[in-house]
């Protein structure tokens, strides 16, 4: 039997098999957080409109923004504020639960998309602003909280929704500041 015919057509798609898992893992690492393992804003923003397509009148979109958080990696280090970012991205993930999912939009921003959530929306806040332990330390957590339900948009969008959420988010941030800092 002659191999030559089976190895020349076999050893180029072998290749670009190869080549085709390899940057399938690239990509879905791209679209990972390194540091929380959620999903960056690409990954989030895909999966979030397939969810709000699929289910438009039972989702409601949060943004969360730790409060002070500066002050944590100033005062204890950048360890202790990796070890905030990493709690909350646990607690913000446990809340989804199965039928949501989590982002961490960048910073110590984070994104959520939850399926019939309104009644659970306090117990995220209390899980949230749960003190973190590092290195024996005992560190507050702030954080607020925007929602956007979509069933109250003209139009289910997550773009709309998220800047519905950002204007939710800024007026209950301590000290009433309703603007971003820059």
């Amino acid at each position: 039997m002659d191999l030559a015919p089976i190895l020349a057509a076999g050893v180029p798609l072998l290749g670009w098999t190869t080549h085709g898992t390899w940057l399938a893992r690239r990509l879905a690492t791209a679209r990972r957080d390194p540091l929380t393992g959620l999903l960056t804003r690409d990954g989030f923003t895909t999966r979030a409109e397939r969810l709000i397509r699929s289910h438009p009148d039972r989702t409601t979109v949060l943004l969360v923004d730790l409060d002070d958080f500066k002050k944590v990696n100033d005062t204890h280090g950048h360890a202790a504020g990796d070890a905030v970012l990493t709690a909350t991205a646990e607690r913000l993930t446990a809340w989804c639960g199965p039928n949501g999912l989590a982002a961490r939009l960048g910073g110590d921003e984070f994104a959520a998309v939850a399926l019939d959530s309104a009644d659970r929306l306090e117990a995220l806040s209390a899980a949230l602003t749960r003190r973190t332990f590092v290195a024996g330390l005992e560190l507050p957590v702030g954080a607020s909280v925007g929602v956007c339900h979509l069933a109250s948009l003209p139009v289910p969008s997550l773009t709309d929704a998220l800047a519905a959420a950002d204007r939710d988010m800024y007026a209950h941030k301590p000290g009433g500041r309703t603007s971003r800092r820059r």
